[in-house]
């Protein structure tokens, strides 16, 4: 596996023609979107696993290399949101094929909780950071604000910052004497004197300072910082994640056909969609260029619903099949526009495909 690491970090550039050239290679699948389409997403599932195993070996390189503070957690959140968003539509389609379109919404379900727990976890690990791309994008961008009120005193260390980093200069200088002095011993195998060698490591386990932490702001850190703009802050990101499991939950109880999944799940995301609106607007709250692009991102995904049901099966299907029969007597465009309708047909179908989340 190490092996296997270094291969990827060296040829990153190579790395990602293959996957592009591999991802691209699974439309041209037979059967892609019929009965028996458990082959197919088993290799594409397999194929996206395959690339976020990379992609998180390339983004850790520079962690890995880098000297800095120390994460208390390093779980592979990202890595875990990815590989279960790689199996979604696997286990859609198998669920399908052996249980029924009915039954198929409990092993959805199931899934989509599984993720929520997940990126809930990521959530607080990361100090309430925003998820980026549904928390497959780590955030590692600081806030401004935060960062600010750290050094003011808001990391209750006090005013002592300069103090401490002249008594850690000092620190060093004698751990790295002790260190070549224990250093000395241990190569002379100066076996006669035990206790002197023990008091030596143990005056050089005192004088080196521990490795810094990486302080998170904890819950009551940002509610009491941030106040109303906080609070409407974590209620928005708490309904983005949560808001996939609960149109399934929805589904499974009112069915595909029913406008009150759909009309729900729209308002949960306005709802969180305002509280992003207010707290963009406020100058208390201060976000990244990548959380802005995050909001962004989130508001296009409401085209989907154009393409959910059943608002697909009653408007949009209809636009589709009126566009190309307009274009069917143009030679190439016409050609083209059914390949086109027929690829978004098949794709409706498929829940993961069309669930934003």
């Amino acid at each position: 596996m190490e092996a296997y690491k270094k291969w990827v970090r060296r040829n990153k550039d190579y790395v990602h023609s293959l996957e592009s050239l591999a991802n691209g290679l699974t439309w041209l699948l037979p059967e892609r979107f019929s009965a028996s389409e458990i082959g197919p997403e088993a290799v594409t599932a397999i194929l996206g696993i395959i690339t976020a195993i990379n992609e998180h070996i390339i983004d850790t390189t520079s962690t890995q290399t880098s000297a800095g503070p120390v994460e208390p957690n390093s779980f592979p959140y990202s890595l875990c949101t990815s590989a279960i968003k790689d199996l979604e539509t696997l286990v859609e389609v198998a669920a399908q094929h052996y249980y029924g379109d009915d039954k198929k919404w409990n092993f959805i379900a199931v899934t989509e909780a599984t993720k929520v727990l997940v990126r809930l976890a990521l959530f607080r690990n990361s100090g309430y950071k925003m998820l980026l791309h549904g928390g497959e994008t780590p955030n590692t961008e600081k806030h401004s604000d935060f960062s600010s009120s750290q050094h003011n005193g808001g990391d209750f260390r006090g005013h002592g910052a300069h103090r401490g980093s002249n008594e850690q200069n000092s620190w060093n200088l004698e751990g790295r004497a002790l260190s070549a002095l224990s250093r000395f011993g241990e190569n002379a195998r100066m076996g006669s004197d035990p206790v002197w060698l023990r008091g030596v490591q143990h005056q050089q386990a005192i004088m080196e300072p521990p490795p810094q932490m990486i302080e998170r702001p904890s819950l009551s850190m940002i509610l009491s910082e941030k106040g109303v703009q906080g609070a409407l802050f974590l209620m928005g990101e708490v309904l983005f994640i949560t808001r996939p499991l609960i149109y399934v939950l929805l589904i499974r109880k009112y069915g595909i056909r029913s406008w009150i999944p759909w009309f729900l799940s729209l308002a949960v995301d306005a709802i969180g969609a305002g509280f992003s609106t207010q707290i963009v607007k406020s100058r208390d709250y201060h976000l990244t260029a990548s959380e802005q692009d995050e909001l962004k991102r989130r508001k296009l995904l409401w085209a989907l619903y154009l393409m959910r049901d059943p608002f697909f099966s009653k408007y949009t299907r209809q636009r589709l099949q009126s566009t190309e029969k307009l274009l069917e007597p143009v030679p190439v465009i016409g050609l083209l526009t059914a390949k086109i309708v027929e690829l978004v047909v098949g794709a409706q179908t498929r829940y993961t495909y069309m669930s934003g989340s």
